[in-house]
């Protein structure tokens, strides 16, 4: 049956998640350059994010600008740009379901705890999409990062570091998969009912009180 622990202890972590994955969008720390040529850079370091990029100098200023035009964006920053999206609008989606349906909640009323089960179990399910969803530009921007490092080809002024941003992202992903699964099965439907309906059967049986009747002692009028 639905356990109020874990669906409380799910959408706590799921929504830590959320939160998390909100500030990864935002923040421009994806990439950082911080080696050119084999010797750190102390003068100045240059992050890159989804929506900006940023010069950190240092005298302690910084510069950011917006990029001019998302279509002049590499394929991979707008994919990971719809995903990232797209997975935090789940997020939102998934909590207002799972806050619904969730044991102790009262927007459904306390009777109706079959379909406060179900929506809790779909909530679970978008949660975990919504985890996987976001983990895909993580990994694929990782990926890039890597193996750009290490292309002889690529100038060393184009070179990238992982942004912290990118281990923030993978502990948001693992929240947000964590939380999804622990909502899922904290809401399963009540498995120890299949049971007593047999006992019940038996007990409601007509044959089998008519069998019991045929076995009661007759009565002696002697």
């Amino acid at each position: 049956m639905a356990s109020t622990g874990l669906q409380l202890l799910g959408l706590i972590l799921t929504v830590l998640g959320w939160v998390c994955g909100a500030l990864v969008c935002a923040a421009p720390l994806w990439r950082v350059s911080a080696f050119v040529g084999g010797e750190l850079v102390i003068a100045q370091v240059l992050w890159e994010g989804l929506w900006m990029n940023c010069l950190s100098q240092t005298t302690g200023q910084i510069q950011c600008k917006t990029y001019d035009s998302t279509l002049a964006l590499p394929s991979s920053s707008q994919a990971a740009r719809s995903l990232t999206v797209l997975s935090l609008l789940l997020c939102l989606l998934a909590l207002m379901l799972g806050v619904a349906g969730a044991k102790g909640t009262h927007c459904m009323g306390d009777a109706n705890q079959a379909s406060k089960a179900r929506l809790a179990r779909l909530a679970g399910v978008l949660f975990l999409v919504a985890g996987l969803a976001y983990l895909i530009p993580i990994c694929w921007t990782a990926y890039a990062i890597i193996r750009d490092f290490y292309d002889p080809h690529v100038a060393a002024p184009l070179k990238r570091e992982l942004g912290p941003a990118l281990y923030l992202g993978w502990g948001a992903s693992l929240l947000l998969l964590v939380g999804g699964s622990l909502l899922h099965v904290g809401s399963s439907p009540p498995g120890g009912r299949v049971l007593p309906v047999f006992g019940g059967a038996t007990k409601d049986n007509p044959h089998t009180g008519a069998a019991g009747e045929g076995k009661q002692p007759e009565k002696s009028f002697v």
